[in-house]
């Protein structure tokens, strides 16, 4: 794999990292109510989930992922339903940002990991990304150290701008600002979680 090849790579995964979504959602909530431990877990546990994706990709399951629609639909579903859960938690504020900074109540770290994880492997828009995008690159990839730099960059890609995002959010000056906005932010992100749920339920 060339530099210039592996650049084009590392643009694609970044920024599609930094598209906002429910990914960011997720590892904002973590950041602020459990603190950076949590973020950091739940930024890299989110990135596993994407390495797994990629590997996916890399193996070939992607073009079976394309050809078979009940599949995509049945993943796209499962995602789509977990972003309600997850939006019906935080409106309800059980567990949400809100109830976490104004109880003082700690995050585990499993629960951090686990809504990281299940964030990025449910997530349709992410199996869109590397079907319809990273895919392109599989032919480039053809011995052992082309295949592991393809599976590793948008691994390390989303763990490092996630704890970059952690950093940021889980400061104690900026927890100090955003803690009288907390009931807001919860409302706030449960409505985006449901509403894009609801675009993926009505697109597949």
């Amino acid at each position: 794999m060339t530099t210039t090849v592996w650049l084009s790579l590392f643009t694609i995964c970044l920024l599609g990292a930094m598209s906002p979504g429910p990914s960011l959602a997720v590892v904002a909530k973590h950041s602020l109510a459990g603190g950076r431990s949590n973020g950091f877990v739940t930024a890299w546990a989110h990135a596993f989930g994407i390495g797994i994706y990629a590997f996916i990709t890399l193996i070939g399951l992607a073009v079976v992922l394309q050809q078979s629609p009940l599949l995509f639909k049945t993943i796209s579903y499962a995602g789509a339903f977990y972003l309600i859960y997850l939006g019906y938690n935080a409106l309800q504020s059980k567990g949400g940002v809100a109830a976490k900074l104004e109880s003082g109540q700690q995050t585990s770290l499993l629960q951090s990991a686990r809504e990281g994880f299940f964030i990025s492997i449910l997530s349709p828009k992410i199996a869109l990304f590397f079907i319809a995008l990273f895919s392109q690159f599989i032919a480039v990839g053809s011995d052992v150290t082309s295949k592991s730099i393809i599976v590793l960059t948008p691994f390390v890609v989303d763990g490092l701008w996630y704890t970059l995002i952690t950093l940021f959010l889980s400061s104690p000056r900026f927890i100090d600002k955003i803690r009288s906005k907390a009931q807001l932010i919860d409302r706030l992100s449960g409505i985006i979680l449901i509403l894009l749920a609801l675009r993926v339920l009505f697109t597949v």
